[in-house]
């Protein structure tokens, strides 16, 4: 997977997410300027620059050069990455954690690189589905390993505030690439260790 620029619309003079969030609170029947909202247009535009900042990440910078040579033939795994991301559909948030594992060929990865990769892919408008992918392809993109899994459970607020309105669901997705594709094993090993308290 490459990782493709992703080229933003810059507004025009004056139209900022603070602006039209300002317009928001308008057409939702509240005073902005009342003293509890009056900051709020300034507030949720730094909250939303920062929690889609993974836009702005870059794969390689991130990685800079954290990758080593090490005769490994072992399954490496980081397990319990708490990560927080934003639904594309609802723009509301989902949370949860993700196993990450992967069987080295010829390199490991710095451990602190793997939960940072997670957090470039959460920090954007996402899927679930999607967010697991991407994180298990751009781990086989950097260090080309035999194999990568990823395991992600995550609970959404679009399902817990809204719609169906269920508070203890939860959504479990997984990406399989390599060797944990192909031998059951490995899967197994992986799912074992993953769900391992």
């Amino acid at each position: 997977m490459k990782n493709k620029a992703i080229v933003r619309v810059m507004p025009h003079k004056g139209h900022t997410i603070a602006n039209r969030m300002q317009d928001v609170l308008s057409m939702l029947g509240e005073d902005a300027q009342r003293e509890g909202l009056v900051r709020t247009p300034e507030r949720y535009e730094k909250a939303m620059q920062f929690l889609t900042s993974g836009y702005q990440a870059n794969l390689n910078d991130l990685v800079n050069d954290a990758m080593f040579h090490v005769k490994c033939d072992g399954m490496v795994i980081v397990k319990d990455i708490e990560f927080f991301s934003l639904c594309e559909h609802h723009l509301l948030p989902f949370f949860g954690k993700m196993h990450v594992a992967y069987l080295p060929k010829n390199k490991v990865l710095g451990l602190s690189k793997i939960p940072r990769i997670v957090d470039m892919f959460a920090r954007r408008l996402q899927v679930q589905e999607r967010l697991t992918e991407q994180v298990a392809q751009a781990i086989s993109d950097v260090i080309s390993p035999r194999g990568v899994g990823v395991l992600c459970e995550a609970r959404h607020f679009c399902m817990m505030m809204r719609g169906v309105e269920k508070q203890e669901s939860s959504t479990v997705t997984s990406t399989m690439l390599g060797s944990f594709r192909s031998q059951k094993a490995t899967r197994d090993e992986f799912l074992a260790l993953a769900r391992r308290a």
